[in-house]
């Protein structure tokens, strides 16, 4: 496929993202109040949110590793270890916070690392690489903890995920911190620009100077440190640090990427289409339980999702 190609894909899909997600969002809207009266209860719109928060953040990271033609199915194992890592080194006090979130920033970051290292010297599919090292921090995760980590969440991180600034949830004005800050590194930097590059087509930006594997590397570890982030938000929300934390947010993240414009090749993709994706996902799987459906079907719910947003955007391809 040629870059101009490529190009008139990537501007189709998020004409698409802005466009076609924002209307199937405000569709779902006006359905969810007709078949769950409860959906716009005040309590419940506030769950939402909350619960959107730690999947905007982390699907944020799956965005950027997909422009850049990557794909992370570690991100809930990196999660699930910021998490138990956390819950051990503070033993609940805040006063441990600072150096338990550093610790817990590094393990991200070094999680990304290792990512982008084996994919780019290696050579290897994104896929198999982030499956693998998911299944193997996982591992290592049970084998340090035997099983039983400690379940005391500080009461700082109960107030980052479950608290309040003037009835503004505080975890959602941390994923709108995140979401300003990403659609800046996307599209007023460098970075960004050679991010897009690389994912549209690698050989091309490394002729045109464009350290394409570096770019992949530092892309995989920021969504390394995101998905912590989003894992101890996750955490302080449940009040509860538990070792499955955020199991299945990996498949939620890649089905509001591809819904919200996003694709499997790279070069496509923005925060604003991944966040009417998030919030489409969100309300899809909170309607699940309001209408009192068996928990299977949210599974249906994020199949159904993924395949829908790959076939909109084969059909832009086709038509190209």
């Amino acid at each position: 496929m040629g870059k101009s190609s490529k190009r008139r894909i990537a501007d189709s899909a998020n004409l698409l993202s802005s466009s076609g997600i924002f209307m199937a969002l405000v569709l779902v809207l006006i359905a969810a109040g007709f078949l769950s009266p409860a959906f716009y209860q005040p309590g419940n719109l506030l769950n939402v949110l909350r619960q959107a928060s730690a999947l905007g953040i982390l699907s944020i990271a799956q965005t950027l590793v997909m422009i850049g033609g990557g794909i992370d199915l570690s991100l809930a194992a990196t999660m699930q270890l910021a998490v138990v890592t956390m819950a051990e080194l503070t033993g609940g006090y805040d006063e441990r916070v600072p150096f338990a979130m550093l610790m817990c920033m590094l393990i991200g970051a070094f999680v990304g690392l290792v990512n982008g290292v084996i994919i780019t010297r290696f050579k290897i599919p994104a896929f198999l690489v982030t499956l693998g090292t998911s299944v193997t921090f996982t591992g290592l995760r049970l084998a340090l903890t035997n099983g039983s980590p400690s379940t005391s969440v500080p009461p700082i991180f109960r107030f980052f995920g479950g608290g309040n600034i003037s009835s503004i949830p505080v975890a959602v004005l941390i994923l709108a911190l995140v979401a300003v800050l990403a659609h800046i590194l996307l599209t007023r930097t460098t970075f960004g620009r050679r991010l897009y590059a690389r994912g549209a087509n690698p050989e091309a930006a490394r002729l045109s100077g464009v350290r394409v594997d570096r770019i992949l590397i530092m892309t995989y570890v920021i969504a390394g440190i995101l998905a912590v982030i989003a894992g101890l938000l996750l955490a302080g929300y449940a009040a509860h640090a538990d070792q499955w934390t955020g199991k299945g947010l990996t498949l939620d993240s890649v089905a509001a990427v591809v819904v919200g414009g996003g694709d499997f090749i790279g070069g496509v993709g923005t925060v604003t289409g991944t966040l009417a994706g998030v919030m489409l996902v969100t309300i899809l799987l909170n309607l699940v339980l309001l209408l009192n459906l068996n928990v299977q079907y949210q599974l249906i719910v994020k199949g159904t999702v993924v395949i829908l947003g790959v076939a909109m955007y084969s059909l832009l391809r086709r038509n190209e």
